[in-house]
């Protein structure tokens, strides 16, 4: 029996309130959310970058609009009985009540939580002031309070240039979090010294995202007090090194070492197609 909504969001608040740390991995299309789905994973999340890249845009304010990107997020809901947290970028739109009405659409397309940006969209002046940061995680809130919906604030201090990225980060997400953010998340940072320090001196559930490198590890992170892990789009990118690597090979040598790797039709078609 299909798992409703409201039983996924106690899930996934459950997951933010219990001890120890959980892996959060990202998918991008039907496919991808029912291939993670036979891990034993307990939640899993969207990524914006995925979905875009898959149909050859660009990523963030320039890439799909909202009704594309949330009818995108509902499918991928909708295909796994696991809670699914959607990468919400800024909220579309600058004013708390477009954020507001963009928590009230994810949550119409089933997903149990979701991340807000402070990141205007706007490289030139990339970082909304921080009382209006504040303002639209309140309407955020407010608006996920009649579901339970799980609100994420996110501090893009690290991604695009802020002076002084950690303090401002720490700064911002505590402000977030008396707003009424759940979960917070300053995308970016892996290492030891910088994930300690954001986990000692920010009040709240953390989330680490890791894109690059392969040293983090869950044991490593929840040991300092991580509560989340998620992989942007880190697994869509090791798709397409996959692709080009097999391509390569093929030019090249004439050879197709992929083949070692790939699972039976029946077993793609078992899990993709439901």
């Amino acid at each position: 029996m299909p798992v409703d909504l409201a039983a996924k969001i106690q899930a996934f608040r459950a997951l933010h309130e219990e001890p120890g740390c959980f892996v959060m991995p990202n998918a991008w299309d039907i496919a991808s959310v029912r291939l993670l789905s036979t891990a034993g994973l307990k939640a899993l999340a969207t990524t914006s970058a995925g979905l875009n890249y898959a149909k050859g845009r660009v990523d963030g304010p320039e890439g799909a609009s909202r009704a594309e990107v949330l009818a995108a997020y509902g499918a991928i809901a909708r295909a796994t009985d696991l809670p699914v947290n959607g990468d919400l970028e800024n909220g579309y739109g600058h004013r708390p009540e477009d954020v507001a009405e963009t928590i009230r659409l994810a949550v119409a397309e089933g997903m149990a939580g979701g991340g807000i940006e402070d990141f205007t969209g706007d490289l030139k002046d990339p970082f909304y002031d921080i009382e209006q940061a504040v303002e639209r995680i309140a309407a955020a809130r407010e608006a996920a309070d009649a579901s339970g919906f799980v609100l994420t604030a996110r501090a893009e201090c690290f991604l695009y240039g802020h002076d002084d990225p950690l303090n401002e980060s720490i700064k911002r997400l505590n402000r977030y979090r008396e707003a009424g953010a759940d979960c917070l998340y300053a995308p970016g940072p892996t290492d030891d010294a910088t994930v300690k320090r954001l986990v000692d001196e920010v009040d709240g559930p953390l989330n680490i995202v890791v894109g690059m490198g392969g040293g983090a590890s869950r044991d490593t992170m929840a040991a300092m007090g991580v509560k989340r892990i998620s992989t942007g789009g880190s697994l869509y990118r090791a798709t397409c090194k996959l692709v080009m690597d097999a391509a390569a090979e093929m030019a090249c040598d004439g050879s197709f070492g992929y083949l070692a790797n790939v699972i039976p039709d029946s077993d793609v078609q078992r899990i993709v197609t439901g």
